[in-house]
Order: C-alpha cells, then sequence, then structure tokens
C-alpha cells in the first residue's frame, strides 16, 4: 500500500472545492500579518472576487509575509540557537495562564 500525503492544494483540487484562495502565510494567520490592515484587506477582496466562479477555483494569492522573506525555514524550529528562548516563553505563557485560572478568567 501506498500512502501519499499531498498539499492543501492537492487535496481541494481533488475535492473539488468550491473556492479557494491560498495565501501562503504562517499558520494562523490566514489574512496577513497582524494589524495588517492593508494585507487583510487585499486577502478579503481577493476572496470576494472569486464569489461569481462558476466552476471550481483555486487561486493563490500574490501575499507575501512581511519581513524575512525566508520565515518558512525558520517557522517551528526548535534547536539549540532558540531552545532557551523558548523555554522562557513557555513558562510565562503557563505563569500567566495559571494566574488567570486563579482570577477565574476563562477564554
Amino acid at each position: 500500500m501506498t500512502i501519499v500525503i499531498g498539499s492543501a492544494m492537492d487535496i481541494v483540487t481533488h475535492c473539488k472545492v468550491p473556492r479557494y484562495l491560498h495565501n501562503d502565510l504562517p499558520l494562523g494567520n490566514p489574512l496577513g500579518a497582524p494589524d495588517d490592515r492593508a494585507s487583510h484587506r487585499y486577502s478579503l477582496l481577493k476572496a470576494f472576487a472569486m464569489t461569481d466562479a462558476t466552476s471550481p477555483l483555486v487561486t493563490v494569492s500574490d501575499l507575501r509575509w512581511p519581513g524575512d522573506p525566508d520565515w518558512k525555514s525558520v517557522y517551528n524550529r526548535i534547536d539549540d540557537s532558540n531552545r532557551d528562548q523558548l523555554l522562557k516563553m513557555g513558562e510565562e505563557n503557563r505563569r500567566k495562564r495559571a494566574e488567570n485560572k486563579a482570577q477565574g478568567l476563562t477564554r
């Protein structure tokens, strides 16, 4: 048996998703960088422009992540160069969540 794991583009094309706008950005940022209203607007206008499609349509946006153009090479990387920083960030996150829980704050 052969298992092939495809990309999001392969999956939506195979499933004939009616409309799909692909922004190649870090997970959790589907419309662009946080607080970047111009990129959010751009993404929404691109998506709205697809509403008249009469057959499945896949569009790849030309929107790019600001700053480091090579963000994919460091995205989700854990190694000796950032281990201490990530450990401190995790500890701070757990401390803040415990503090919020003690105050009765929830999501």
